[in-house]
């Protein structure tokens, strides 16, 4: 006689935003372990292996995630690098959404100037990507030096930056920087009304607690599609950081294409 199968509850009729925040109970089927962490890949259920081509360094999910910013490659990362960092955001942004292949010069710096108007919005001019630099080194640098003293250069060191973790990433990082693969598909099944694998800006809105706001904003502008989605494809490719180097290398080639 065949055993009877649990019958698990995701819903309490009392919560109704256990309703409306629907939960995977397929994971299972679709991709191997779902809930264990994966310390070095990031997949999901159309990447079982993750990223194809993503080589992890025998880095964490998380230290992959913020390895974008150490510009020199030294295992940390300045405040000057983080400075750096966000206008390399900008420039991204601009070749991927908003120049054509081919464009002059001066197509380029048109949409400079449009694209930055819209990243000032967010906090992306000079003085406040000054005072979020600051930000990230005084709050984050501390908790992954290697010793109690702090550092007059307030680095962070990559190798630590599990320590310095916070709450934006809606639990798809462990506290050791590993990566979920079910918390990340609860991020869609949760939030993703209007399309199953894809968020808009009003539902990245709706999920996003205050502190996290930015963070998310940014990735938005910098990934959504045409028609105005963040796909799960560019939040997954954002954790283990291979979206940023997939876009700065297409704006280095599109630099190069120019001149």
């Amino acid at each position: 006689m065949a055993a009877k199968e649990t019958v698990i509850a995701t819903v309490a009729e009392k919560a109704p935003v256990t309703s409306e925040r629907q939960i995977r109970d397929d994971l299972d089927t679709k991709l191997p372990k779902p809930y264990v962490p994966r310390a070095v890949v990031a997949p999901d259920t159309e990447n079982v292996n993750g990223t194809w081509g993503h080589k992890h360094n025998n880095m964490s999910v998380l230290q992959q995630h913020v390895a974008f910013f150490d510009q020199d490659d030294d295992g940390i990362i300045y405040p000057s690098e983080t400075y750096r960092g966000i206008y390399i955001y900008i420039y991204i942004y601009i070749y991927i959404c908003h120049v054509p292949a081919g464009s002059s010069i001066v197509s380029y710096m048109r949409s400079y100037f449009l694209v930055s108007s819209r990243f000032r919005i967010l906090g992306f001019n000079p003085v406040a990507s000054f005072i979020f630099m600051i930000l990230v080194h005084i709050t984050m640098s501390y908790a992954t030096l290697p010793s109690w003293l702090p550092s007059p250069y307030f680095p962070i060191y990559i190798q630590n930056i599990h320590k310095a973790k916070h709450g934006s990433d809606s639990a798809t990082y462990d506290t050791e920087g590993r990566y979920i693969p079910a918390n990340l598909e609860n991020i869609f099944s949760k939030y993703a009304h209007t399309m199953p694998d894809k968020l808009t800006l009003g539902e990245l809105w709706h999920m996003t607690q205050t502190a996290s706001k930015l963070e998310w904003g940014a990735l938005y502008l910098l990934a959504k599609d045409e028609e105005g989605y963040l796909s799960k494809e560019a939040v997954r490719r954002c954790f283990d950081g291979s979206l940023f180097q997939y876009c700065s290398k297409t704006h280095k080639a599109a630099t190069t294409k120019m001149e």
